[in-house]
Formats: structure tokens, sequence, C-alpha cells
């Protein structure tokens, strides 16, 4: 028998706030307890189960429920990641908040692999294997975005001082302003 959007709303009005708290209590983050429901949801459709009774269902939707949730939990464990938005309230002086200002400025594919390097503690290989790209190329993201950071950190000037050779689009991107200073030091 497949099930169809009805028995979803179904299933949502009669055991949808037990399938919630019993979730809420694994879990403790709502944005998390709905990503399970909606995984919950998705296995009822596909595996569409014939139930005896509503007890027989609800028990159904409970075990589903429990063990996505694990499924979840283990692989957060396995998976530890760091919060950016959470380490910048925990950074205790202004100027380490900069810093951290200034690493969400850099471009994606800079940001990606310094982030993944040094928050989250991936090898370079590992990374390679993330965003599948060789491991020249991540040694070479890495290279590149330290030396965008470091400048950053290093030359405020640059963002604010009047420059000649820029105009205020060039300034706000720290990549161009890389590369706008080494092409002056190989022309000098």
């Amino acid at each position: 028998m497949c099930k169809n959007e009805t028995d979803v709303k179904r299933i949502l009005q009669v055991h949808g706030n037990a399938l919630y708290r019993s979730a809420w209590l694994l879990l403790g983050n709502p944005h998390d307890v709905q990503d399970i429901l909606q995984e919950v949801l998705l296995r009822y459709l596909e595996k569409s189960p014939a139930f005896g009774s509503v007890e027989h269902e609800k028990a159904w939707l409970m075990r589903v429920t429990a063990n996505c949730c694990k499924d979840y939990l283990r692989f957060q464990k396995r998976h530890l990641y760091t919060d950016l938005e959470s380490l910048k309230e925990c950074l205790p002086c202004p100027e380490q908040r900069e810093h951290l200002e200034e690493l969400y400025a850099l471009p994606a594919r800079y940001k990606t692999v310094l982030i993944l390097y040094y928050f989250e503690g991936y090898s370079v290989t590992e990374i390679a294997q993330i965003i599948k790209i060789s491991k020249s190329a991540v040694k070479k993201r890495l290279q590149r975005g330290r030396e965008t950071l470091k400048l950053a950190i290093t030359d405020p000037q640059i963002n604010a001082g009047p420059q000649t050779d820029f105009t205020a689009k060039d300034l706000q991107h720290p990549i161009t302003k890389l590369t706008k200073i080494k092409k002056e030091s190989y022309s000098s």
C-alpha cells in the first residue's frame, strides 16, 4: 500500500506532538528535531508499512524517530565541528574578533580550506577528498588564504588609507589587494 500526503498529514495530527517531544528529549535543538522529523516522514513514505493498529503505527514511528536521533548523534560525535559564531563570542579581545572578521571576509575557496584545516582539524589529504580537488590545490589555497589573511591583518592602511592605484571596490576584496601588491613588487 503506497502512502501519500494525506497519510502524512494524519500522522502529524495524531502522533506529531509525541514524535516532536521524543526527538526534543534526545536532541534538545529545535532545528535538529525538525530535520529528524522530516527524515522520519520520508522513511514512512518510502517504506509504506502496513499497520495492524494505531498503537502499532505509533510504536513504529517512535522507534524510527529514536533510531534517526541516535544516528544523528553518532554522526555529530564522529564529525565534531566548531561553530564560528559561538567562537566569535568566546574571543577575549577585540583584536581577535577583527581577525575572525578578516577570515569571514575571505573568498569561499580560501575560507573553506582554512576553516577545515585550522578549526576542524582535517589534513590536506582529507580536505582534498572533502571538496574534491587535488592535494596541491588545497596546499595552494591554504598558502594564498594565509597570505591574504596576513596581509589584511598586518597592513590595515590598505583598507583605510588613500591609494592611487586602488578603487573603492578593490579596497574591500583582500585577494585583489594581494595581487595588486604582488604586481607592484614585481614591476619595481
